[in-house]
């Protein structure tokens, strides 16, 4: 025993309807600690494959043949909800983004973005850390905000039908950092702990607000007024 941590696998999914983009995804995520498990080339067949496998990450296409990535990314989500969709496109528009994160996705790619930062997206996703340009992010957040101000919040079909296990005080401070787009390193600095102590406290976050990542525990804050 050297007495380091085992990582965790990241199980990755690729969708695509370019078998040569596929392959180039394969070939580039082919690194320790990485396994693609299944590849889809249509948004139908991503929901078929997520349900199937429950990867980690799947790495999703918007425009494709036989079901458009943003149309098939809530019922990706709702056969397996514990996946970080990361959409990876050509088409860099900031609707598009909104969309993506008002429908589950956990970050937001351009397939013009440098293949190494592609793999640290996926290792990000998996570990927690934030994914999506902060401006961005905060442009998709005011408009979760302004529809959460026109919706009555006592109307029990607006709130998550997924009981909220309350947060301590030191995870309602991480997560109103988190809604202002810090990244985990900010987070350690404004708040004056480790890393790994934030680390420990998104996790926790995650899995008391029933979410896959950061990202969409930003956006159910928002919606759901936890944070100020």
């Amino acid at each position: 025993m050297n007495g380091e941590v085992e990582e965790k696998l990241i199980r990755v999914a690729i969708v695509d309807d370019h078998g040569i983009v596929r392959q180039g995804l394969r070939a580039l995520l082919n690194r320790p600690g990485i396994e693609v498990v299944g590849e889809a080339e249509s948004g139908n067949e991503a929901i078929r494959l997520a349900e199937r496998v429950f990867p980690d990450v799947m790495l999703l296409d918007i425009r494709m043949k036989d079901g458009d990535g943003l149309q098939s990314l809530p019922h990706i989500k709702e056969v397996s909800p514990c996946t970080s969709v990361i959409i990876l496109t050509t088409y860099a528009n900031p609707a598009y983004l909104i969309r993506a994160i008002n429908g589950g996705a956990s970050g937001y790619l351009s397939k013009e973005t440098d293949p190494d930062q592609i793999v640290r997206v996926v290792r990000a996703a998996s570990s927690g850390d934030s994914l999506i340009d902060r401006s961005l992010l905060q442009a998709a957040l005011s408009q979760a905000f302004d529809t959460a101000n026109s919706t009555s919040t006592d109307d029990p079909a607006n709130m998550s039908d997924i009981p909220i296990e309350p947060l301590s005080e030191r995870e309602q401070e991480v997560l109103t950092l988190m809604v202002q787009g810090l990244a985990n390193s900010a987070i350690a600095e404004t708040l004056s702990i480790s890393i790994p102590t934030v680390k420990t406290h998104v996790q926790h976050i995650l899995q008391k607000l029933h979410v896959s990542d950061r990202t969409q525990a930003a956006l159910l804050a928002v919606r759901l007024k936890l944070v100020n």
